[in-house]
């Protein structure tokens, strides 16, 4: 992976996000509360049901998206957006286009652009969704997950109070690319992961948690049951009287075989479990395929399992 430069030395973090936080509670006392929070990203799986949330709660929502003209690579629309936000939510994971011909210029582009608006429009601090696991040395040369990483390094450098919220591989990877599935007519081929799943609806409940509490502990978060990654994929698609048959591969890094993406000790364990989450989505309809609703159709929506 090419060296990313123009950093500058690295702050120490936990005393000046602390020092901020303590900022942000005196504000909180005087009277200003943080009222408006864009999520970025605002159109994906986990980054639609962080907008549900908000704006059930009555939070001045700002949607961050390409299909709110708003672009991440470019820059585009981004700084007359972010106008009066207090508080962003990253969920995005924005890929290469052309310009950014890799997926590591693409992530780090975008998480230097999200830095910098939220520090030009003063925005009092920073959740980021991202994935677990990703620092293991098993991923290095994996420009996928070394990109991820560099992201997160750039957000945490910044010089906007940044909490990280790290999760599991989501349920929803199960049926949808890009990532380990992928379809080729009558079959699905599902690279073979172990992993400890969460449901999007948790994250994205942690998330918005985190953006609107009194604390910036870092956090990672985990569903409760292992299982690999073919096998979830069955479970859905039967769910979803989908016929075809799932064929596992290899996975193009081999530690995901092993369990690289489980949670560690320090997890926390929240959400449902396989069978439960299953349950939760809509059965199959009279053509064979789940009925409407987000994140349904098996292999037509596509979840990412970077925005964890």
């Amino acid at each position: 992976m090419r060296a990313i430069t123009g950093l500058g030395p690295r702050p120490n973090r936990a005393v000046s996000t602390a020092i901020e936080w303590v900022k942000l509670s005196d504000q909180r006392k005087r009277g200003r509360l943080l009222t408006t929070i864009a999520v970025i990203g605002a159109t994906g799986t986990a980054g639609s049901r962080v907008v549900a949330r908000l704006r059930a709660r009555e939070v001045a929502v700002v949607e961050i998206s390409r299909a709110h003209g708003i672009d991440l690579l470019s820059g585009e629309g981004l700084y007359r957006a972010f106008k009066g936000v207090d508080v962003a939510i990253d969920v995005s994971n924005p890929a290469p286009r052309d310009g950014q011909p890799t997926v590591v210029e693409a992530l780090v582009t975008a998480a230097r652009n999200i830095m910098g608006v939220c520090a030009a429009r003063d925005v009092q601090r920073l959740v980021v969704s991202t994935m677990a696991g990703i620092d293991d040395p098993a991923f290095g040369g994996a420009p996928y997950f070394e990109a991820k990483r560099a992201a997160k390094e750039i957000l945490l450098d910044g010089p906007v109070p940044t909490t990280v919220v790290k999760s599991t591989p989501w349920y929803e990877s199960a049926t949808g690319p890009p990532g380990p599935v992928h379809g080729d007519g009558d079959q699905v081929i599902v690279e073979d992961w172990l992993i400890q799943p969460i449901a999007a609806d948790t994250v994205a409940d942690v998330l918005v948690e985190t953006a609107l509490g009194q604390t910036p502990t870092p956090r990672t978060i985990t569903g409760p049951e292992t299982i690999r990654l073919p096998e979830l994929t069955s479970k859905v698609l039967a769910r979803q009287g989908d016929s075809r048959t799932v064929r596992p591969v290899k996975p193009a890094v081999p530690a995901l075989a092993a369990g690289a993406l489980l949670a560690t000790e320090r997890a926390v364990v929240v959400g449902p479990d396989v069978e439960t989450w299953l349950r939760s989505l809509p059965p199959a309809g009279a053509d064979g395929h789940a009925q409407d609703g987000d994140g349904a159709h098996a292999l037509s929506h596509r979840p990412d399992l970077s925005r964890m």
